[in-house]
């Protein structure tokens, strides 16, 4: 699977930092680090199957989309890379790390366990299927129909950066809405395994989000013996976009490991 992907490379020297995005997002969503971060490393923004500009499957699967990556990396002829992933771009980042170790200088995962979860986006999905794609005329007409099933204003301004007008000039979500849908059962679920990495690993934890919890910490060692854990207080599962000078930080002390 050929992903879409945003490379901005400064110099041959610099280590590599691969970014990947969460649930409904695409490269676009981890900007603000690349900036902070483009001066000193070579970066990939990769776009997730089903996501942005990559293209859509028959179902999303973590260990798959971590294939593709792991594939484009060799293309790139890039042997060591870090790699940071929020959510669900966590869940592949660690795939990753666990099926590809020799790759993997530093893991950093973002408010997302190597568990299962209970999480619903019904909500979410049931707004997105109220914006009567063919019948709408702007984005403030897509917001209004999602209004009813999407409470959080920020959640919906989140998924409008992915509508676009398509060629016939007929609104889209750059996202696989059906796709996601059906494959949801395996995107909440995480696949149990006997491999380890134990190379430097962060976990992120927003203080106000119950992505991680101690109770998911035995599950964390098992995986990732290494594994530190940071707090960002006043923040949800969104951290790194809510306090992005904390969440840089703490990235920037963990890289320099």
């Amino acid at each position: 699977m050929n992903l879409n992907y945003k490379l901005s490379k400064s110099d041959d020297t610099h280590p590599w930092l691969i970014l990947i995005h969460g649930l409904f997002g695409n490269a676009d969503n981890l900007a603000g680090i690349k900036r902070h971060f483009e001066s000193s490393y070579n970066i990939v923004s990769f776009d997730l199957p089903d996501h942005g500009e990559s293209p859509w499957t028959d179902g999303f699967n973590v260990k798959e989309a971590a294939e593709a990556i792991s594939n484009i990396l060799k293309t790139l002829n890039i042997s060591k890379t870090a790699v940071l992933g929020h959510s669900l771009g966590g869940k592949v980042a660690m795939a990753l790390a666990l099926n590809h170790p020799h790759l993997v200088s530093h893991l950093i995962v973002a408010d997302i366990a190597p568990v299962s979860y209970q999480h619903s986006h019904q909500a979410v999905f049931d707004g997105l299927d109220a914006v009567p794609l063919a019948n709408i005329s702007s984005r403030k007409d897509a917001e209004t129909a999602m209004r009813e099933h999407i409470k959080e204003p920020g959640v919906r301004q989140f998924l409008l950066k992915s509508l676009y007008q398509n060629e016939e000039g007929t609104w889209a979500w750059r996202f696989n809405v059906a796709g996601l849908k059906s494959s949801y059962g395996h995107i909440i679920d995480w696949e149990q395994s006997s491999q380890q990495f134990d190379g430097v690993t962060l976990f992120i934890k927003g203080a106000l989000s119950d992505y991680i919890t101690s109770a998911h910490r035995e599950d964390i060692a098992r995986y990732f013996p290494k594994a530190k854990a940071h707090v960002i207080e006043g923040t949800g599962h969104w951290l790194h976009a809510e306090k992005p000078a904390a969440f840089n930080a703490i990235v920037e002390r963990t890289l320099a490991k």
